[in-house]
């Protein structure tokens, strides 16, 4: 059995698995899970439903595969999350895994889509691709945060591949789109990210958000270990953090989030600011 199990050609277990939430301004009208992907609706305070996925398999390797779906119906409103952060762990071969995310909301509908943060481990192989599709009138705030290693373990990232996609679309206008691409040659420039090794990007499209800038930027560090940038033009608001560790990049987050979403973020969050 040793030997069976050192074999080249032994085939390793992967992850597959889809979640999939629909909701209207009655609530929810379809939900759909498949393997290690699940999606819940925890009882809240807020008015809004929360959605939280998660992925029972505790993380991402080469070869894995989970896709999230949330749609909103026209004038609904809710929060999306994840329950942790993702992990993505070391892969071998050539084949990365795939988190992809499709998102769509109706007219005049609201999403908060704040996902947690996505850890990357040396040697990881990963694919990430995120499609908002908005209608006229629509709103969305939505929160990519990416954290090379865990610092506080040592650990240093110098051999991963990251292939991060996302995309803003509404009624069929290309709104906002960025592509990250992390090699073995871009991780060992020390040029090319100083001390930082947590990164995070808040993009926030809809009515009002041009007007949401003084605000926000009322709320970003001036000083201390996080930098912070904020701008708005044309109907979408960006903000950009970078930080060495993700404790101090989370509570920038969470601090620049409320002005924008005028509640605390989830509570899977949990967060104490």
């Amino acid at each position: 059995m040793t030997a069976l199990l050192q074999t080249p050609s032994t085939r390793m277990q992967r992850v597959h698995g889809a979640a999939s939430v629909r909701l209207t301004r009655a609530g929810l009208s379809d939900l759909r899970q498949q393997g290690s992907a699940k999606a819940l609706l925890p009882r809240t305070d807020d008015p809004a439903p929360e959605v939280v996925f998660l992925n029972t398999a505790g993380g991402v390797t080469g070869g894995d595969r989970l896709d999230y779906t949330l749609t909103l119906g026209a004038g609904a409103m809710a929060t999306g999350a994840t329950q942790t952060a993702e992990r993505a762990y070391r892969a071998t071969g050539e084949t990365p895994g795939v988190v992809a995310t499709t998102i769509k909301v109706g007219a005049d509908a609201r999403l908060d889509w704040l996902p947690q943060e996505v850890i990357v481990f040396d040697g990881a192989h990963l694919r990430r691709e995120t499609e908002i599709d908005l209608s006229p009138g629509a709103t969305v705030l939505s929160v990519d945060a990416l954290v090379l290693g865990r610092v506080a373990h040592g650990e240093k990232v110098t051999s991963a591949r990251v292939d991060d996609v996302r995309t803003v679309r509404q009624g069929g206008r290309l709104m906002h789109q960025e592509h990250v691409t992390l090699s073995p040659e871009a991780l060992g420039s020390l040029d090319a990210f100083g001390d930082h090794r947590a990164f995070a990007t808040v993009v926030f499209i809809g009515p009002g958000a041009c007007d949401a800038l003084g605000p926000l930027r009322a709320a970003l560090p001036t000083d201390g270990p996080v930098r912070a940038q904020a701008s708005a033009w044309d109907g979408r608001l960006v903000a950009r953090f970078a930080a060495s560790t993700l404790a101090p990049l989370r509570r920038a987050l969470i601090r620049a989030i409320l002005p924008l979403r005028g509640r605390p973020v989830p509570r899977v969050w949990q967060s104490d600011v």
